[in-house]
């Protein structure tokens, strides 16, 4: 069985499971593996650390009455997850393959060996990962659970001398076939807490946890305001301020993505708050415009030592077509709002890449935000240049959690390629981030077929055909043969569900 063929495997059960808070899967397996705890890190693409957990119980394999299946509550909806299917393909000895081609060899893995702990803009984090500005991390009882349970810090949900209105429902997700939550949309303002409530909760938190990082978020409508916040919250314990400059729902003109869009009222806004305040100040840049370089040069110019990237992006997420609202529908109506989620990952790494590679920022620290659910978006964050990390719609979507495969992943990882701090990692990949003009057009990599993992499904046929160059056919035994029009697009290799097609040798055109 092919590796990617056993990650398949994993993956389809890993991601159609509930992930509920009290695992019955568990609770109900009588040989005690931990099947709730192995199925999540799979979900949070923690492969090493689910096998790790798998193979010190391989009870999974022998198992006949399979209990934990059962039990599973998604049988209440559709069928159970197939968790003795999962967990034995993991112990499989293919399965290792799959394991490794994530993450090589883990033996003699020692967790105290990896530092995850950075210093950025002078503080120090016991780890990068951090809530983001927003709903996750808007009260004391909420913070302190995530503090809890090893999340390094949070930006706090951006604090104002207004208290805005706000409105029912606020929440939006765009689906994809069997996925409900590729993209989340929201109309969320600022907190919805008075001022002196907020700061009470800054003293508070820093009080109870004084080893942990509380970054202030902070939106004003004019210098007075600005100025007067930033020195409030560094009185009420904050170790570094966030200027939210991209918020793209405020009802309110000229604040959030209003400012973040004028790059004069950035550099006016960075001054007010560093006239309030001597604390470290993040500029939060809003994607809603062409290059996020030219107000973050001005925030930097105007004395912010860092930036924080990307807030949502605005949105609608389409329109039902029976009686033609859009969601959230507010008594049938609704606004452009925030879109966040996983989908917006790609274009997160774009604007992070762009002034990375800016020669007036490629110095300036980066804390990275935009579709991270698991170690591993935040690894390729950090590959690109970040120094911290922020999280708002995993946590939405899948809870505090998750920050516990966020930093075994992380550890694992750093550890089975040698690394011994999430430091050194911090902007490896963008020195293979080139100029378009710059890439080899010199040469051609062509694809390679693999007949005997071929299905005969076709699926290669009908994409190149329909949607690329006609450079193949099915032969008469239902396998695809290429011909002399592929230009090695690798569109065959994207849409192939079984391995079949991989990247072949690169030659010369």
């Amino acid at each position: 069985m092919s590796v990617k063929y056993i990650s398949q495997i994993i993956k389809e059960g890993a991601f159609s499971c509930l992930l509920c808070a009290k695992p019955e899967c568990t609770k109900n397996c009588s040989k005690g593996v931990d099947c709730g705890s192995i199925i999540s890190s799979l979900r949070f693409e923690n492969f090493a650390g689910a096998f790790d957990k798998a193979s010190k119980n391989k009870a999974c394999l022998l198992c006949t009455s399979k209990e934990c299946e059962k039990n599973c509550r998604k049988s209440k909806i559709t069928q159970s997850v197939p968790i003795k299917r999962v967990i034995s393909s993991l112990l499989e000895a293919d399965a290792s393959e799959a394991v490794k081609k994530y993450v090589p060899t883990q033996e003699g893995f020692d967790a105290d060996k990896v530092d995850l702990s950075i210093d950025f803009m002078g503080v120090h984090f016991e780890n990068p990962f951090l809530l983001s500005s927003s709903v996750v991390g808007s009260n004391y009882e909420m913070v302190s659970k995530a503090f809890d349970q090893g999340w390094a810090g949070v930006a706090f949900k951006t604090v104002g001398v207004f208290v805005p209105d706000e409105v029912s429902p606020r929440f939006g997700t765009l689906a994809k076939e069997s996925n409900t939550f590729v993209g989340f949309k929201n109309l969320e303002q600022i907190s919805d807490h008075s001022l002196e409530e907020n700061l009470e909760c800054f003293r508070k938190l820093k009080k109870d946890y004084p080893s942990k990082v509380i970054i202030a978020s902070i939106m004003g409508r004019n210098d007075e305001e600005w100025e007067y916040l930033a020195k409030v919250c560094e009185e009420a314990g904050a170790d570094i301020l966030e200027a939210n400059f991209s918020c793209p729902q405020m009802a309110e003109k000229g604040t959030g993505s209003d400012v973040g869009q004028n790059p004069e009222l950035v550099a006016q806004y960075c001054k007010a708050i560093k006239r309030g305040s001597k604390l470290p100040l993040l500029a939060k840049m809003t994607p809603n415009l062409g290059n996020m370089e030219v107000p973050a040069i001005a925030a930097i110019n105007a004395g912010a030592e860092g930036i924080a990237a990307i807030n949502t992006v605005k949105s609608i997420l389409g329109v039902e077509l029976d009686d033609f609202t859009s969601c959230p529908s507010i008594s049938g109506k609704t606004s452009v709002g925030g879109y966040s989620g996983k989908a917006v990952k790609p274009v997160a790494l774009r604007f992070i890449n762009d002034m990375k590679q800016c020669s007036e920022l490629k110095d300036i620290p980066v804390s990275g935000m935009g579709g991270i659910e698991t170690w591993k978006d935040a690894a390729e964050f950090m590959a690109l240049g970040c120094g911290t990390i922020q999280v708002t719609t995993a946590v939405m979507q899948y809870g505090y959690r998750i920050i516990y495969d966020m930093i075994d992943g992380m550890k694992r990882y750093l550890f089975a390629r040698g690394f011994k701090s999430v430091e050194q990692i911090i902007g490896k990949a963008l020195p293979q981030i080139i100029p378009a003009d710059k890439l080899d057009r010199r040469s051609r990599q062509f694809p390679k077929f693999i007949s005997e993992k071929c299905v005969g499904c076709g699926r290669c046929v009908t994409s190149c055909f329909d949607g690329g160059h006609q450079a193949l056919s099915l032969s008469d035994k239902g396998r695809p043969v290429m011909n002399k029009k592929c230009v090695g697009c690798h569109l065959c290799i994207l849409v192939c569900p079984s391995g079949a097609i991989v990247p072949g040798s690169r030659t010369s055109k």
